[in-house]
C-alpha cells in the first residue's frame, strides 16, 4: 500500500518554512526572504519518497497583528493547521520555547506534530543539546524531534522518513510527476513579491503585492504583464526608482526565478497601480485572490 497525506509547515515569521519546503522539492516554487511575514497565502509542494506522497502546506508565520491582512494570514495558518494529516513545527535552534509553546495551545494537541529544530550549523553542540533538552521536556506532546540543517541538507532524509511513517496509508492524491497543485500565475506573483522584498527597503515591501494581468506562453519564450500594487504615491517614486533602475532590478531578479523553474527565456512587464488603503479594503482584497478575508 502506499501512503500520501499533508503536512503543514508551521511556525513563527521567518522561521525558514518556505525555505525548508523548496529545498525538500528540490525546485523554487515558494518566494523567500529574510524579511518576516513575506508568505502570505498557503502553497504546496509535492515530495515523494520512496512510496509515500508528501503534500507540504507552506504557511504564513504565527503571529498576532490587527490589520486585516495580517490576520487573513493568521487564519490561512490556523486553517492549514486544522485540515492535514500531520504538522512539522519549525524551530530555528535560537528560538526559545515560548514560540512553541503557543503553537501548542493553538493547536490543542488536535493534530499530531513533529518538532524540527533547524540552522543547527550556527551554533556549537552544546548549545544544540541544550536546545534540544528544552524541548524534551514536552515530549508527551510531539512525535519526534529532529535536527537539521537545510543550507547542509542535514537530516532532511530523516525527516522524509519519520513523516512517512505518520501519514495514513492512500492512493496517490496527485500525480507523483507534479511538483505542486499552486498555479503557475501565483508562484511567478511571488517571484516578483520576492524581488519587492530583496531589492526594495523599509514598509513598501509590506504595503505592495502583485497581480499576474496575463502570460501568454509560447515554446521558447513566456510573456509575463503583472502589476505591482502599492499604498501611497510616495512609494510608486521608491518602486520605480531613478530612470527605471528599482523596477529594473526587481524585474530582473524575478524574470531569473522565473526562466530557472520554467526552463525558457522570460519576457516580464512590470506595471505600477497605487491603491491606497488597499490591506484594508475587504472587497478589493477579495478581488485579488484573498477570498476568505473577513
Amino acid at each position: 500500500m502506499t501512503k500520501a497525506g499533508f503536512v503543514s509547515l508551521i511556525g513563527r515569521p521567518n522561521a525558514g518554512k518556505s525555505t525548508l519546503m523548496n529545498s525538500l522539492l528540490g525546485e523554487k516554487i515558494a518566494m523567500v526572504s529574510q524579511k518576516a511575514n513575506a508568505t502570505r497565502r498557503r502553497s504546496n509542494a509535492i515530495v515523494m519518497h520512496e512510496d509515500t506522497q508528501i503534500i507540504f502546506v507552506d504557511t504564513p508565520g504565527l503571529h498576532e497583528r490587527e490589520k486585516i491582512l495580517n490576520q487573513y494570514m493568521l487564519d490561512e495558518a490556523l486553517k492549514a493547521m486544522g485540515d492535514c494529516d500531520l504538522i512539522v513545527y519549525l524551530a530555528p535552534v535560537t528560538d526559545s520555547v515560548q514560540h512553541y509553546e503557543k503553537f501548542l495551545k493553538l493547536n490543542n494537541n488536535k493534530v499530531k506534530h513533529i518538532i524540527v529544530i533547524s540552522k543547527i550549523d550556527q551554533v556549537k553542540q552544546d548549545k544544540l543539546f541544550k536546545t534540544i533538552a528544552s524541548y524534551n521536556q514536552f515530549s508527551q506532546y510531539f512525535e519526534a524531534l529532529i535536527p537539521i540543517s537545510i543550507s547542509k541538507k542535514v537530516g532532511h532524509d530523516d525527516l522524509l522518513q519519520v513523516i512517512s511513517k505518520n501519514l495514513p496509508q492512500s492512493p496517490f492524491l496527485y500525480d507523483p510527476d507534479d511538483l505542486t497543485s499552486e498555479l503557475v500565475r501565483d508562484i511567478y506573483a511571488g517571484f516578483i513579491r520576492e524581488g519587492i522584498f530583496e531589492n526594495v527597503s523599509d514598509e513598501i515591501p509590506y504595503e505592495s503585492d502583485v497581480i499576474i494581468q496575463s502570460i501568454e506562453e509560447n515554446e521558447k519564450l513566456d510573456k509575463i504583464f503583472a502589476t505591482i500594487i502599492i499604498e501611497k504615491e510616495t512609494q510608486k517614486g521608491i518602486i520605480i526608482g531613478k530612470g527605471g533602475d528599482s523596477i529594473k532590478r526587481i524585474g530582473i531578479y524575478a524574470r531569473m526565478k522565473i526562466e530557472t523553474l520554467s526552463g525558457k527565456k522570460a519576457f516580464l512587464e512590470l506595471q505600477v497601480l497605487v491603491k491606497k488603503g488597499w490591506t484594508k479594503d475587504k472587497n478589493f482584497l477579495k478581488e485579488i485572490g484573498y477570498e476568505n478575508v473577513k
